[in-house]
């Protein structure tokens, strides 16, 4: 019987440069998607598929990431006293257990490999652990990660979130070599780390979501920089191909959005509110109405 995946990783030591001025004083994974902030929605999706303890690899400037986990009681007493339990509830479910939250800080920005070997002390030896990337948002019927986590109890080894991108983007993402395509899963025989188009081996690519074995770990003890001078997290997974253990790709169902960028994350904020009962009929009128508006002033 395999060991279950309990423990969660979630590198948030970026400082969202893309986003500024608005991340100069507010966390990027504290800014919201209509009325969550992107933080919410990973962890939402972490506790789906079984995550009891949550490690946020973290840098200075983080602290309100840390609040946001906290109880606070003040807030909590005033919704009480006028009576609004709907709005206790919601507030509620972003309370975290004492000791179910850890945080470990990334000194220095040397790439996401780096920051997940920052963890490497709360990981023990024989556990697998996931890794979750809050800026990719991934909406979904069932949560991506509990889709990885069904899959991984039968196949073991590593596992990797994968999704086909165009040609034109392959350059953003690391890429996967397929030894065997079995349909939603894929047999990896190796990965490149942001390949030049005519040189990607596929266009099936790396999304933010993984399921790792303690290996990964001690590959990351001996890696040194990759692409970009960076420690890369596919360098360290290509490490166990290498030593012929499993590593799969996952193609997941759901629509995934960057939320790293800025259209991406406008994107996320429209479809999102779509997806609401108490949005919907408002903001269809209004995007109608806009749409009606551009096409008459050409």
């Amino acid at each position: 019987m395999r060991n279950k995946v309990t423990k969660a990783i979630f590198p948030v030591a970026g400082l969202g440069t893309r986003f500024l001025p608005a991340t100069k004083s507010v966390p990027k994974e504290i800014m919201t998607l209509v009325d969550r902030p992107l933080i919410q929605y990973a962890i939402d999706e972490a506790r789906a598929a079984g995550i009891k303890e949550f490690i946020f690899v973290t840098s200075r400037g983080k602290s309100a990431l840390e609040d946001y986990f906290d109880n606070a009681p003040q807030l909590e007493a005033e919704l009480r006293k006028k009576g609004k339990s709907e709005l206790l509830d919601i507030l509620k479910s972003t309370n975290m257990e004492s000791g179910a939250i850890a945080y470990i800080r990334q000194h220095k920005p040397l790439g996401l490999g780096h920051a997940v070997w920052c963890a490497r002390r709360l990981i023990s030896n024989n556990e697998p652990f996931a890794v979750i990337l809050p800026d990719d948002v991934i909406a979904a019927e069932t949560p991506c990660l509990q889709q990885m986590v069904e899959a991984y109890e039968e196949t073991g080894g590593s596992m990797v979130a994968a999704m086909e991108v165009p040609q034109s983007r392959i350059k953003s993402y690391g890429v996967l070599d397929l030894e065997d395509d079995m349909g939603a899963l894929v047999k990896v025989r190796g990965m490149v780390e942001k390949p030049e188009p005519e040189e990607a081996p596929s266009n099936l690519a790396v999304i933010g979501r993984y399921i790792l074995t303690p290996d990964v770990l001690k590959n990351l003890n001996k890696m040194k920089s990759g692409s970009g001078g960076e420690i890369q997290l596919t360098d360290a997974i290509a490490e166990e191909i290498a030593q012929k253990r499993g590593v799969y790709g996952y193609r997941f169902r759901g629509q995934r959005f960057d939320c790293g960028s800025k259209s991406g994350f406008l994107q996320a904020t429209v479809a999102f509110a779509l997806s609401r009962d108490d949005l919907r009929e408002d903001l269809v009128s209004y995007l109608q109405e806009l749409v009606s508006t551009e096409k008459a002033a050409q």
